[in-house]
């Protein structure tokens, strides 16, 4: 075993391996940007290294700076962890070169399947089922789009290199498919350092099954089962479950055959995963293979009992397998949702700036939280924006997720926006209840995904009045005297007293009164009377009766946002002062801003153009991802405030607009 490793990644996949290294007595070496300096992977490893600025391509993706760094610091090898260097076959020779292992594939493995035109070539010679497609070397855009005509849409393009969504568009009609491709080889060269993409056939409704697999140096291999990852968003997984439902063992032996046939082909070595697509009959077609550890690793250990980053240190370090194909065993359920700082309402788009607020579920042998973000950390715009990986185990599918839906309600997150309540919404649909899975889950659920927004309840308007009181109280003090002139509560010589509170949610104000009572309080809003013992600790929690009923919930109080947990559900809800001071928030007119931190990567009009609501006005590069943004209105492009390469924030002025009355007709 190893005495020493280099981990060349970040966020949760980093701090996940320090762990396993820190059990197994193997010291760990972490590196980091600019932007990461007090990062939690820093703060967990034994040793670290600065390696460049904040941007990926300036620290992360500088393979030589990374080996070096393993050099210095005595590391016996680097581990790539997912993302980043991990699939580049060059980063993995000069490991060779250096003299430092590579806990991963051979190089000639990582370039004969970090094609995916060549993969699904090499798939064909070995009798894999492929989707109907074009995966040639030939790339000009006329090409490309006859083969596209040919196949039929809807068609995908995705990046030959790519993974994770990136450099992928579904394309619908041959009119879209000439901007598709100018994306998506944007994108592919951006993220990959490769322009080429493939076509391929939409499947409708299908499912995303892959199939976990381990090789040794010493010729063996196994599979251990598969995941379910059908759940996505913009071609990105959010939910991911193993074993996949409805999968029976026959076919499971199938798609594990092909699996280590396609690994076995490559002379494979460590942990990989082959990806298929699966129509509602169960046909299944190779898609591509992940020569690396996946995000969703975490569900195979979970129903395997086995440390599959345990597996690739003993691997690297030349130990054969732990254990034969017929020893390994598959039990119960595991299912793992994705957090990440991101707003559902407003297309997933990335969300960044700092977690001031963070509580998380308590973590069990039915629980666990991989995680590369704490209180107080900083999601930046340079990074995917996963805060964290919740899994849970059951004992059935329906038993993992309940526990899902449970430790759900459990996380609390504030300053950034997440997609908590989106996930658990997600796990309350008929289809995911059901297992009805496929891609278009997403889409087929809409309507209870994104719900209107609605008034807080009674309950949360009476928990965000308790957590008011509570916090007057702990400024006061507990003493007697002096204490109640400067306590803010309401108080009469010899008298009972009232207190009126003043919440406004979704525009609409709610008045709570609230007398002193034995041990507590008795809150009235309109017919609904709250009984709730005095708040005796200086922590969030909260105890309310309504009818006999007693809940709990959590207040977070800011100036006069007071953020309510209850029911597992979040809810914002403003205190009016009306001694505080009102002011108006100016709102510049005339100008398009930016929804996001990004960079701008392509203006598309000419300025003075006149445009139509909804045409597409300029490019920005987000968190690895190209998002475009589209005129609200028919109008005027007067004048872009920003050039090509421009690094904007959130909230800048993009483009200088004039908007337009819109023309009808008779």
């Amino acid at each position: 075993m190893f005495s020493k490793i280099l981990i060349a990644n970040r966020g949760e996949i980093a701090c996940r391996i320090e762990r396993t290294a820190h059990r197994l007595g193997v010291r760990s070496v972490a590196v980091y940007s600019d932007a990461d300096a007090n990062a939690l992977h820093v703060r967990l490893a034994d040793e670290a290294v600065h390696i460049g600025p904040s941007a990926a391509r300036d620290s992360y993706l500088r393979g030589s700076v990374i080996i070096e760094a393993a050099v210095r610091a005595g590391a016996d090898a680097i581990h790539p962890g997912y993302g980043f260097l991990s699939e580049n076959d060059q980063f993995a020779q000069q490991c060779a070169q250096a003299g430092v292992v590579f806990i991963g594939p051979p190089a000639a493995a990582i370039r004969a399947m970090g094609s995916k035109s060549a993969a699904k070539a090499l798939m064909q010679q070995t009798g894999v089922p492929l989707v109907p497609g074009y995966h040639g070397e030939e790339q000009s855009p006329a090409l490309l789009q006859q083969h596209a005509d040919r196949i039929g849409y809807p068609v995908l393009i995705k990046a030959s290199a790519g993974g994770g969504g990136k450099g992928m568009r579904r394309v619908d009609r041959c009119a879209d498919f000439p901007a598709a491709l100018a994306s998506c080889q944007r994108e592919a060269a951006a993220g990959f350092g490769d322009a080429r993409v493939l076509i391929e056939k939409y499947l409708l409704r299908p499912r995303h099954i892959e199939i976990q697999v381990f090789a040794d140096t010493q010729g063996n291999g196994v599979y251990l089962f598969e995941r379910d990852c059908s759940v996505q968003r913009r071609h990105q997984k959010v939910i991911e479950e193993a074993p996949a439902p409805g999968m029976d063992p026959q076919r499971r032996a199938q798609m594990g055959t092909a699996a280590l046939a396609a690994a076995k082909a490559v002379g494979y070595v460590g942990a990989g995963t082959v990806e298929f697509i699966v129509e509602p009959g169960g046909n299944f077609y190779f898609m591509e293979m992940n020569t690396r550890l996946q995000v969703e690793h975490p569900v195979t250990e979970m129903i395997t009992g086995q440390d599959l980053v345990e597996w690739q240190l003993r691997v690297a370090a030349g130990e054969a397998l732990p254990l034969r194909q017929e020893q390994l065993t598959l039990q119960g359920s595991a299912i793992e949702a994705r957090v990440y700082a991101e707003d559902p309402d407003r297309g997933f788009l990335p969300a960044t700036g700092r977690v001031h607020y963070l509580r998380t579920p308590a973590l069990s042998d039915f629980v666990r939280i991989d995680a590369g973000v704490a209180q107080g950390d900083v999601i930046s715009p340079y990074y995917d924006p996963m805060i964290a990986k919740l899994i849970v185990w059951g004992e059935t599918r329906a038993a993992a997720r309940a526990r899902m839906v449970q430790a759900l309600g459990e996380f609390q997150i504030l300053g950034v926006a997440n997609n908590v309540q989106f996930l658990s919404r997600l796990m309350a649909t008929r289809a995911f209840v059901g297992a009805d899975l496929d891609t278009t889950l997403i889409e087929r659920e809409h309507a209870q995904l994104f719900p209107a927004q609605s008034i807080a309840p009674d309950s949360a308007i009476a928990a965000a009045a308790l957590g008011v009181l509570r916090l007057q109280r702990l400024l006061a003090g507990r003493g007697l005297g002096a204490a109640v002139w400067r306590s803010g509560q309401a108080w009469r010589l010899n008298a009972q007293s009232d207190q009126r509170l003043r919440f406004q949610s979704k525009d609409v104000e709610k008045i709570v009164f609230a007398r002193d009572v034995a041990g507590g309080y008795e809150l009235r809003l309109g017919e609904t009377v709250v009984l709730a013992p005095l708040p005796s600790r200086a922590d969030t929690g909260v105890r309310l009766t309504i009818d006999g009923q007693v809940l709990k919930a959590d207040v977070v109080i800011q100036g006069e946002r007071c953020d309510v947990f209850i029911h597992g559900e979040h809810h914002v809800i403003e205190r009016i002062d009306p001694l505080a001071h009102v002011g108006e928030l100016a709102v510049a007119e005339g100008g398009i801003r930016a929804l996001m931190p990004g960079r701008v990567v392509a203006l598309l009009v000419q300025p003075g153009a006149r445009v139509v609501k909804g045409e597409p006005l300029l490019i920005l590069e987000a968190m690895k991802m190209e998002h475009t943004t589209c005129a609200p209105t028919d109008g005027v492009c007067e004048a872009f405030n920003v050039a090509v390469g421009d690094q904007v924030s959130e909230g800048s002025e993009l483009v200088q607009f004039i908007s337009e009355p819109t023309k009808t007709g008779c």
